[in-house]
């Protein structure tokens, strides 16, 4: 199953785990506009009060009273993650109702997924300090 990375629908092939094989040039840069709108914290934020709110949704009136931001600010943000592809929109009246694209989510999901590994993971344990370390 292919999955999305960007706002088209037909780039859903974009999302090749980062561990399995190197990325072309060309999915790297459909990639970017994803990771762009993430690299914000009020965006990381919006996504995640939108998945966390009642029904999965939200409008701008929901979010905005979490910010010491103006209204047009947070309908920036959550304008660039719709046009990322992260975020669903849809205008109720004079209200835009916002939802997260599960094709997206799962997208970021594969992109970074690990490597299958023919070894199991080695849990790693702090080092044991030194005598040097110790009381010096």
């Amino acid at each position: 199953m292919s999955m999305s990375c960007g706002p088209a629908d037909d780039d859903l092939a974009c999302c090749t785990p980062l561990a399995r094989q190197p990325m072309t040039a060309e999915q790297a840069a459909q990639v970017v506009p994803l990771l762009k709108a993430l690299a914000d914290p009020v965006r990381i934020r919006l996504l995640s009060l939108v998945l966390s709110h009642e029904g999965g949704e939200a409008c701008v009136c929901d979010l905005q009273p979490s910010f010491d931001l103006t209204q047009p600010t947070i309908s920036h943000h959550l304008k660039v993650l719709h046009e990322a592809g992260l975020l669903h929109r849809e205008k109720r009246g004079v209200w835009v109702y916002y939802r997260a694209r599960p094709e997206a989510l799962e997208a970021m999901t594969q992109l970074f997924a690990a490597a299958p590994s023919a070894t199991p993971a080695t849990p790693v344990t702090p080092a044991a300090p030194t005598a040097a370390g110790a009381g010096a």
